[in-house]
């Protein structure tokens, strides 16, 4: 597994890519190159990882149980992998999680588990149900439905999340989700606000004009949010 660091100091922002995205997108899309007055002056470190998505979610080879066993694999690589050698790499006390896309879910889908090991969700036009389908966007399971994906999915477990203290975390978490007026997944974003709300966990949800589904918008973003 490959990845890409940038900066030398500063919080640590772990940064999942989209669909299509591997390692390098941030660099590509010069969302790197947005941060960079930021990165330069040791206010942050960025950590672009690589995604998975085609051997998981967009495997459509790969049985639906499997995709989501996959994605748990992937997770257990950042757990157990990435975040260790962030905190040996930095010793900063934050850690952020960031994503665009789906790369919002899987950072999303993260750090709503274990608010512990972050202080900050940063997520732009993110779906947080891989099983809805919207706007040509299709159920990425085919209708197949079981545990591991409900306790994946951030809109099916919040309304029964009553664990004390990861609901204390989660309230301390900062958590900024942005989405466009006309993005698909508009009205996904206003439930898992709402999901928020009724679990008193504070967070923000901005609104950009338009769809903002795409790396000019995200370039725009970055700097405001992170």
């Amino acid at each position: 597994m490959e990845l890409l660091i940038f900066g030398h100091a500063g919080a640590k922002v772990l940064m999942f890519p989209t669909r299509d995205g591997k390692f390098w997108e941030y660099e590509k899309l010069n969302i790197v190159a947005s941060l960079a007055d930021k990165v330069n002056a040791g206010q942050l470190q960025l950590y672009c990882i690589e995604g998975l998505a085609q051997e998981t979610f967009y495997d459509s080879w790969r049985h639906p149980a499997d995709r989501i066993r996959r994605h748990a694999a992937f997770e257990d690589y950042i757990l157990n992998e990435v975040l260790p050698l962030m905190a040996q790499t930095n010793s900063h006390d934050c850690t952020i999680a960031l994503g665009c896309s789906l790369g919002a879910f899987q950072a999303a889908s993260l750090a709503l588990r274990h608010p512990h090991l972050f202080r900050k969700l940063v997520a732009f036009s993110g779906r947080y149900d891989l099983t809805m389908k919207v706007d040509g966007f299709n159920d990425l399971f085919d209708g197949y439905y079981n545990e591991d994906i409900y306790f994946h999915t951030p809109t099916h477990f919040l309304p029964g999340l009553d664990s004390g203290w990861r609901l204390d975390k989660l309230r301390q978490l900062e958590i900024v989700l942005v989405i466009g007026r006309t993005d698909p997944f508009l009205d996904n974003n206003l439930y898992l606000s709402r999901l928020l709300g009724e679990k008193h966990v504070h967070h923000q949800l901005h609104f950009w004009d338009g769809r903002a589904h795409r790396a000019g918008a995200w370039r725009e973003m970055a700097p405001l949010y992170l």
